[in-house]
């Protein structure tokens, strides 16, 4: 399956990718916040989550890394972790409120990150899995920087909704659905679904020994 890179989908595809680059940082900043990191390290966290899942996509498939060719996320990454920073200061924030920028993060990116790989040309299965990896892997970024376990390994359906999501959009695609209305189902699948199974706690099963 390829889709037309016509200018329709690559001005979906930048406002995805900017929205994503933004909440993802602020996520960043608010789990390093509770590390009680200095501005220099919150920053370079919030960048490496913000921009970290998309660069290794790009790598991958031989693209123009996004945040080099246009640096206005490079900058959107920036300013959202200062901007965080400074409102922590002034208004009190729960520990749990990371969870819900995260969300959103894991939504548009997965979402950016299938999109992008089947605009690459590559098949439905890579281009969903190309998607889980946008989606995660800034967040991994964020938990090993911030010397936590990261909680795509345990936490109640992360790499699993981003995973979905990024199928359902595929085959939105396949009946013909417009791009921008099956982004927006897809990505509203993923959020909505990652915060109820963290509401209602459910996780996959867990490996264990009889």
């Amino acid at each position: 399956m390829i889709l037309d890179p016509t200018p329709a989908l690559l001005d979906n595809l930048y406002w995805i990718s900017l929205f994503a680059v933004i909440v993802s940082s602020a996520s960043a900043v608010l789990m390093a916040g509770f590390r009680q990191f200095d501005l220099f390290g919150v920053i370079i966290i919030a960048i490496a989550t913000g921009l970290g899942g998309g660069s290794l996509r790009d790598m991958l498939l031989d693209r123009e890394v996004f945040w080099i060719r246009d640096q206005i996320f490079f900058i959107a990454s920036l300013g959202s972790a200062i901007a965080v920073f400074l409102a922590a200061r002034l208004i009190i924030i729960s520990h749990r409120l990371f969870l819900i920028p995260d969300a959103a993060g894991l939504a548009t990116f997965s979402v950016a990150g299938t999109l992008v790989s089947l605009m690459m040309g590559t098949s439905w299965l890579v281009a969903s899995f190309m998607g889980v990896m946008t989606g995660t892997m800034g967040g991994i970024f964020r938990d090993v920087l911030s010397n936590e376990p990261p909680i795509v390994f345990h936490s109640p359906l992360y790499a699993t909704v981003s995973w979905a999501g990024s199928l359902l959009f595929i085959g939105l695609l396949l009946i013909n659905l417009d791009v921008t209305l099956a982004a927006i189902i897809a990505g509203l699948g993923i959020f909505i679904t990652r915060l109820l199974a963290i509401y209602y706690d459910v996780k996959l099963p867990r490996f264990r020994f009889k």
